[in-house]
This record gives C-alpha cells, sequence and structure tokens, in this order.
C-alpha cells in the first residue's frame, strides 16, 4: 500500500475507529483494577498498565497470522474474560488491603496485562486486517491506541468514584465482550453461525448467561463477604 495515498489514509482512518471502539474495554479495566489503589497510585497504574497492554498487544500484532491458526483462542480468551469481570467486581478487599502499597499495585498490573492479553485479540485481528499488511500503519494504530486508553482509564476512573454502580456497569461490558468472543470462535460456528431460529436463541442466551452470571455471582460474593465480616469479631 503506498505511503499517505486514498487507500492508505482510508485504511488508518478504520484503524482510529478501531482503536476507539475497543480501546473501552481496556480502559474498562484498568480503571476498575486501579480504583482500590491510592490516590498516588492510580495515575501510576494507568501508566503502567497501558504500557503493559501496548506491549501485549504488539506482540500480538507481531505473531497474528500464527494467531489466526489456534483452534479455540476466541473461546478460552471469552472465558478467561468472564473470570476477570467477575474478580474486577466482587470484594476481594482481603487481598487488596494486606501489604504494600508495590504488592498492590503489581496485583493490578497482573490483571490489566492478563485481561489486555484476553481482550487484545478483536483488536489486534481488526488492526491487523484493516492495515492489510502494511506495518506501518500497525505501528501507528498502536501507537494511537495509548492516549486513548489513558485518557479513556482517568475517564472512567473520576466516574467511578462519583458513580460505584459504574463498576457492575463496567463489568456487564466485559462480559458481553467476553460473550461477544465466545460467539466468533470459529468451532462453535454450527452452534451459532447461522440465521436459523436456533442459532439465534443461542447467541442471545450465551449474551444473557454472561452478563446475568457474572453479575449474579459478583453481587452474591459481596454480599457474602459481608456476612463474614459481620461475623468476625473485631478485636
Amino acid at each position: 500500500m503506498e505511503l499517505f495515498s486514498v487507500p492508505w489514509w482510508s485504511a488508518l482512518l478504520a484503524i482510529i475507529l478501531i482503536d476507539l471502539v475497543l480501546a473501552g474495554d481496556n480502559a474498562i479495566v484498568i480503571a476498575l483494577a486501579a480504583r482500590n489503589l491510592p490516590p498516588e497510585h492510580q495515575n501510576k497504574a494507568i501508566i503502567w498498565g497501558t504500557v503493559g497492554a501496548i506491549v501485549v498487544r504488539s506482540a500480538m500484532t507481531v505473531g497474528v497470522v500464527w494467531l489466526l491458526k489456534i483452534p479455540g483462542l476466541m473461546l478460552v480468551g471469552g472465558l478467561g474474560l468472564l473470570w476477570i469481570a467477575y474478580k474486577l467486581i466482587s470484594d476481594t478487599s482481603e487481598d487488596e488491603h494486606e501489604g504494600g502499597g508495590a504488592t498492590t499495585f503489581w496485583g493490578a498490573m497482573k490483571t490489566i496485562v492478563v485481561a489486555d492479553a484476553l481482550m487484545g485479540v478483536d483488536n489486534v485481528l481488526g488492526v491487523a486486517g484493516a492495515a492489510n499488511g502494511d506495518f506501518t500503519l500497525v505501528v501507528i494504530g498502536l501507537l494511537i491506541s495509548i492516549p486513548i486508553v489513558v485518557l479513556g482509564s482517568k475517564l472512567v476512573l473520576r466516574l467511578v468514584e462519583k458513580w460505584p454502580v459504574i463498576i457492575q456497569l463496567g463489568a456487564a461490558v466485559l462480559a458481553f465482550t467476553a460473550a461477544q468472543m465466545v460467539i466468533n470462535e470459529k468451532l462453535l460456528d454450527p452452534v451459532f453461525d447461522g440465521g436459523e431460529t436456533i442459532n439465534q436463541v443461542a447467541r442471545i442466551a450465551t449474551y444473557i448467561v454472561a452478563v446475568a452470571g457474572v453479575l449474579g455471582l459478583g453481587w452474591w460474593t459481596t454480599k457474602r463477604q459481608e456476612r463474614e465480616t459481620a461475623d468476625t469479631p473485631s478485636t
């Protein structure tokens, strides 16, 4: 593809749109993972979480052709993302408040990087496809995604501080993304891919079960922990 030609600019515009749409999930998971850190560590977590996410995504972009050949990749990624959505929504205060800030910070980093590795499949495939083999466009796409994720994470974090219900909404978005990954798994095409009523029911049911399951299980876990805390004698 010729540099700065009309097709080149068209591809770049497509990549920017892909980043804007898909980076929202990354911003949500970074903000939710960093929400319980001390204020002085939140910006650090956002910056380094984004750096880690970009490094992971860069490595995945380089190996995108190989990734496309892995059967079951989208299924495994979707199930893994469901677990992360649950962990982000449930109250894990005993893990978050033990130890020093560094331990908590690296715990947030682990969540961010693993979640991005799972979610980044769609973004990597979308950018690689839009770039049509042009490595320059792939690099530009990765660079553009950095400020989008950083600014988006800060915005979500501020909103979470004012309206905690956004935590549930964010987890629902991640669960929806996970369901979408499962539905897009090629191995499951006989179940989801088709215009028959059974295919449509399977797709709708997968979205409902994923979102309702994460929110319901997160609520139940939080309530259980609250009861255990209330039953524990104070010292």
